[in-house]
């Protein structure tokens, strides 16, 4: 009987060995929180397609990033989510308007701890649910959303965001915000480029947590799934208009999209795992069908393991949480 020359299974015998010899790590700092806060209301509002996230108060969003700055997160990304919407999306940049409020609130709070982001998007603000302005025709009018971009980015900007979160898949936003920050003096302020953001059945839940407005569908300006080189595209030309950070999302279903932007870009590469991710795991793992912990952490894995330098994920303050255990 011949026995093998090459056992690559020593490197497996014992959890010692496998800990020293793992190529990929998880930590608390590279885990980004979700958050969204609510106008109007005095108490957090649970998530029915979300289970253990909240739309929140300002009062209990501030006592939530103070939980994930003390377990160690990197960072909170805030979504707003207003009382009154309109065609432009005005709350948006108004600075009384609640996602600006809430991200004075947390800079005070919690800002020197962890990276206070914002999303910059006009859809939670708009009537119509879309991303940008509606001409007459009724589609998305890129050139004058960018000037909604703008006006948003220096809101979020004077109200302490430390990065913003260029979500609305405009050609050419991430120039256009850069020229705008940097004429009123917003050198510092990092801009997060949502470069491969795919028009995904996956966002299902986060309609519900933002209390989304949408008529139609948003495909004219994300990217379609079947589309790898275009997502590619994208990155590169964020990063060329001075993007600091680009994104691939959703992260599950677009891992090679991850691993390709990794290798193509100079500058740190994020994924979001989104709304339809988190719920699928908590309802297989709720059924018993799962050890849900350990998927939690697999998922994460294999995030970081396709390339991300960083991971937007509803299990932020959790899973710092485990990993300090």
């Amino acid at each position: 009987m011949s026995f093998p020359e090459i056992r690559p299974r020593r490197l497996r015998q014992s959890s010692a060995v496998r800990n020293l010899v793992r190529e990929t790590s998880l930590e608390s700092r590279q885990l980004v929180l979700p958050m969204f806060v609510r106008e109007g209301i005095s108490e957090a509002v649970q998530i029915s397609s979300m289970p253990g996230v909240a739309q929140h108060s300002l009062d209990s969003l501030r006592r939530a990033a103070v939980e994930a700055a003390e377990a160690g997160v990197g960072g909170v990304m805030l979504f707003g989510v207003p009382a009154m919407r309109d065609a432009t999306g005005s709350g948006a940049d108004d600075p009384a308007g609640i996602l600006n409020v809430a991200t004075s609130a947390l800079v005070s709070e919690v800002g020197d701890a962890l990276v206070v982001q914002t999303d910059l998007c006009l859809d939670e603000f708009t009537d119509h649910g879309h991303c940008g302005v509606l001409a007459d025709d009724g589609s998305v009018d890129n050139d004058a959303t960018l000037e909604r971009y703008v006006a948003m980015a220096l809101a979020q900007a004077r109200a302490g965001s430390h990065l913003l979160g260029l979500s609305g898949m405009m050609d050419g936003q991430v120039a256009a915000i850069r020229r705008g920050l940097d004429a009123e003096g917003f050198t510092d302020t990092l801009l997060l480029g949502y470069a491969a953001k795919y028009a995904s059945a996956f966002y299902g839940p986060f309609r519900e947590a933002v209390d989304s407005q949408l008529q139609g569908d948003r495909r004219t300006y994300q990217l379609d799934p079947g589309n790898r080189r275009e997502g590619l595209r994208e990155a590169l030309i964020d990063e060329a208009e001075g993007a600091d950070i680009v994104m691939v999302k959703p992260a599950m279903s677009f891992l090679d999209v991850l691993r390709e932007v990794r290798d193509a870009v100079h500058i740190p590469v994020w994924a979001y795992q989104i709304s339809g991710e988190y719920a699928m795991i908590e309802a297989t793992s709720a059924n018993g069908w799962i050890d849900r912990r350990a998927a939690v952490l697999e998922s994460l894995l294999s995030i970081r393991r396709a390339g991300a330098d960083a991971v937007l994920t509803y299990w932020a303050t959790e899973v710092a949480g485990w990993l300090r255990d």
